[in-house]
């Protein structure tokens, strides 16, 4: 979810101008009437003002993105100033009841009774309440720890005020007690809003994880295809967003670029189910259980940086024989590259058993070709007529897009054919086989030739 570091901001400082001018008009009434209760709403709302000050300063430097010193943002700067507020709260709710029980034990003079308190009470709970609303929706929009704050402040002063109203009907009736015990009534809510709001700034501080994110985002991930099991998450919150660490298992024969796909999938669908996130994937490759014998020896030699190919698997029940080619660098010695073969063939034996039998065929990598030129057109048609004319009436036909490039290290040829959709892959390849040997032994120049099998037209 996006951060807005501007309403945030507008919204804080808009409530420093309200909280301010209804403090001072509940402190003025409180002391011409001569009401603790009011006195002490008063003060709450004072505290208030400071809050929401510390909220505005606070929100501007929580929304600087992280830096050298701070990795994980300025966040936990909201999470600071609320347990600064939560010491004021119950500074001021210890000194209320203090003087409360003080009037009470003394029988102190009840307050004097006009309409201006009350008409300044209503006033003042229309304000808060309206305040506390867009706080609120504010901080929820945002994520803000420091703006819900602030909105639970006002919410808790419209119940402050409806208890001084109470408190003042009371004495009206006669009861002198009734400021005193609104003041303490006031003291008891400063109190609880002080406990509500140091619990969520403690958990916060202590990194707990918020209810429910970590089941949210370890759905998210196991979701993501290609992701075999997720074997811990972990989250944390700083400010609005959420931080989570998340080891998953992916298939080990996947390659490199693949497994950074599924990470940035995983983050996408992070980001879908908790707004805010920022997520570090680790992938843990594992073997799956459907994992083949030909994979399970291409990972092994891909794991031992080696290049193999044409990996054939014969299971003879009692004995299985593996047999492979392995691509080693052309004018490396033979017995390094039996050394290299020999490591390789351990490594095989050591998966499946020592009773396996690996044949490697040792070859030497094929040369990165040096840049060439197109060939003449008139040997470009030389060669396309002879792969017409090798091809026949076999399986292959169609020779086209023939393209013929000259190289120091001989003719490179490439061609595409077409062969009948029903054909299996084995028996195409055997027939273009069959037709590039014809054109290399018809054209011993031609170091290469690279065909492109198609179905028919449709």
């Amino acid at each position: 979810m996006t951060k807005s570091p501007t309403l945030k901001t507008n919204v804080a400082a808009i409530s420093i101008f309200a909280s301010a001018g209804m403090a001072a008009a509940k402190f003025a009434v409180g002391i011409a009437i001569g009401s603790l209760a009011l006195i002490s709403e008063a003060l709450h709302s004072s505290v208030d003002v400071i809050a929401t000050v510390i909220t505005w300063l606070v929100v501007r430097v929580s929304d600087q993105p992280a830096d050298a010193e701070h990795h994980y943002g300025h966040g936990k700067f909201e999470s600071l100033s609320a347990l600064f507020v939560i010491a004021l709260l119950y500074v001021l709710a210890g000194g209320i009841l203090v003087e409360s029980w003080s009037r009470l034990s003394e029988g102190a003079p009840p307050p004097t009774l006009s309409a201006i308190p009350f008409v300044v009470l209503v006033i003042d709970i229309a304000v808060n309440f309206w305040r506390a609303r867009a706080l609120h929706r504010t901080a929820r929009q945002t994520r803000s720890q420091a703006l819900a704050a602030d909105a639970l402040h006002f919410a808790s002063d419209v119940l402050g005020s409806i208890a001084v109203i109470i408190g003042l009907v009371l004495t009206g009736f006669g009861f002198a007690w009734g400021d005193s015990v609104a003041a303490i009534a006031v003291a008891v809510m400063i109190s609880i809003l002080g406990l509500r709001l140091g619990r969520s700034t403690i958990e916060t501080l202590l990194d707990r994880a918020p209810e429910g994110a970590s089941e949210k985002a370890t759905a998210a991930i196991r979701a993501v295809p290609g992701v075999v099991g997720v074997e811990r998450v972990r989250v944390r919150m700083v400010g609005p967003t959420h931080f989570i660490d998340a080891i998953a298992k992916v298939p080990r024969t996947y390659p490199i670029d693949r497994v950074e796909a599924i990470k940035k999938s995983a983050q996408a669908a992070v980001s879908k189910a908790l707004g805010d996130a920022d997520l570090t994937f680790t992938a843990v490759p594992v073997a799956r259980d459907n994992e083949s014998v030909r994979e399970r020896v291409m990972v092994i030699a891909r794991n031992s940086g080696l290049a193999v190919h044409h990996v054939t698997v014969h299971d003879l029940g009692e004995k299985l024989i593996v047999s492979l080619d392995l691509e080693v660098d052309g004018d490396m010695e033979l017995l390094a590259a039996h050394d290299i073969a020999h490591d390789l063939e351990h490594s095989i034996r050591e998966d499946f058993g020592e009773d396996v039998e690996v044949d490697t065929h040792i070859e030497p990598l094929e040369p990165e070709l040096p840049h060439g030129t197109d060939a003449a057109p008139g040997r470009v048609e030389e060669i396309k007529a002879a792969l017409m004319r090798f091809a026949g009436n076999g399986a292959i036909h169609d020779i086209h897009n023939v393209r013929v490039r000259d190289t120091d290290a001989g003719e490179i040829v490439n061609f595409h054919c077409r062969a009948a959709q029903s054909l299996s892959v084995i028996k195409v390849h055997e027939s273009v086989d069959e037709i590039e040997r014809a054109l290399r032994r018809a054209f011993p120049s031609i170091k290469r030739v690279i065909s492109h099998a198609e179905p028919p037209r449709a």
